[in-house]
C-alpha cells in the first residue's frame, strides 16, 4: 500500500482533506477543547504504526497523548498487565486481542470497547552484514534453528508461540530451546544488533525498525502464527469518550498507509 507522501498530487490532497476531516471527527471536540492527558499503553507490535500516528491526532485535537510501552502478556515489571496491576494511568490500551481479552474478563478493559486494529506476522532477523539463513519452507526452518548458535525470543505473543507451539511442533524443541534466550523489557532486534544471538524472533513490526540488523523474512506459511492487535478502553479511564476517538482514528481507513509501512495489515473499521 502506497504512502500518503508516494500518491499523485490530487490524491494526495484528497487523502490530506480527508484525513483532516477524521481527525476534527475524532477530536470530539466543538469550540472549546476538552483538556487533560489521554494514557495509552500499547505493546511491541503496533508501536512503530502509532508513533507515526499519534502526533496527527495530538495536533488536530489539541490533547496530549502520553504513552508507556510494554509486552501484552507476562510479568515483566513493564508489562502491560502488570502496569494496569499497578494502578498506572491507562485511557486506551493496544495489545494481542487475546490478552486484551483477557484484561476484560479481569475487569481492566470495558467490555465491548475491543476494536481490532491490525494482523501481524512473525519474522526472523540476523544482525546486519550476516548471512541470511533460509527460513522458506519448513523443512529449511528446521534446518536454520537446529544450526544457529543461539537464537532470542520476545516474552511476548511471538515468544509464547515459538517456546509453547513452534519448536513442539516442528519436533526439534529438545534441540533447539536450551539455545534459545527469552528476552525480557528490550526489543529482539536490538539483541541480535549486539551480537548476542545469531538470530532474533519476534513480530515483523516489531523488527523492521531496529538499526544494526537484516530483515530475513516471515516464518513459512503453514507454521505462520498470525496475531491480531487490538485496542480497548481502559476501565480506570477518566476520560472514555477521548480514548474512544483515539481509537477511531487508528482505525480509520485514512490511517491505513501509514499503517501499512510499518509491515502490519490494518483491519478495516466495522
Amino acid at each position: 500500500m502506497p504512502s500518503l507522501f508516494s500518491m499523485p498530487s490530487l490524491r494526495r490532497r484528497a487523502a490530506i482533506v480527508g484525513m483532516a476531516a477524521l481527525l476534527a471527527a475524532c477530536s470530539g471536540i466543538g469550540p472549546q477543547r476538552p483538556s487533560g492527558d489521554i494514557h495509552v499503553m500499547t505493546s511491541g507490535g503496533f508501536t512503530a504504526a502509532y508513533n507515526e500516528l499519534r502526533p496527527g491526532f495530538e495536533k488536530a485535537s489539541g490533547r496530549s497523548v502520553k504513552t508507556a510501552y510494554g509486552a501484552s502478556m507476562g510479568n515483566a515489571e513493564d508489562s502491560i498487565p502488570s502496569r494496569l496491576a499497578r494502578g498506572e494511568p491507562a485511557d486506551v490500551v493496544i495489545l494481542a486481542r487475546p490478552a486484551l481479552d483477557a484484561l476484560v474478563e479481569q475487569g481492566k478493559v470495558v467490555r465491548g470497547s475491543q476494536v481490532d486494529l491490525v494482523r501481524s506476522s512473525i519474522g526472523f532477523a540476523v544482525k546486519k552484514g550476516a548471512p541470511k539463513p533460509d527460513i522458506s519452507t519448513v523443512d529449511a526452518l528446521k534446518r536454520t534453528l537446529i544450526a544457529a548458535p543461539s537464537i532470542a525470543y520476545s516474552a511476548s505473543a511471538s515468544g509464547t508461540y515459538y517456546e509453547t507451539e513452534l519448536l513442539k511442533n516442528l519436533g526439534i524443541e529438545a534441540q533447539v530451546k536450551p539455545k534459545s534466550k527469552r528476552i525480557l523489557s528490550e526489543r529482539v532486534g536490538t539483541v541480535v544488533a549486539r551480537g548476542e544471538a545469531a538470530l532474533g524472533l519476534q513480530q515483523v513490526s516489531e523488527l523492521l525498525p531496529i538499526e544494526g540488523i537484516d530483515y530475513v523474512g516471515p516464518l513459512p506459511r503453514e507454521v505462520q502464527r498470525v496475531t491480531v492487535f487490538s485496542a480497548g478502553v481502559a476501565t480506570g479511564s477518566t476520560q472514555p469518550d477521548a480514548a474512544r476517538a483515539l481509537i477511531r482514528y487508528l482505525n480509520s481507513p485514512e490511517a491505513a498507509p501509514t499503517i501499512a509501512k510499518t509491515g502490519l495489515e490494518p483491519l478495516p473499521a466495522r
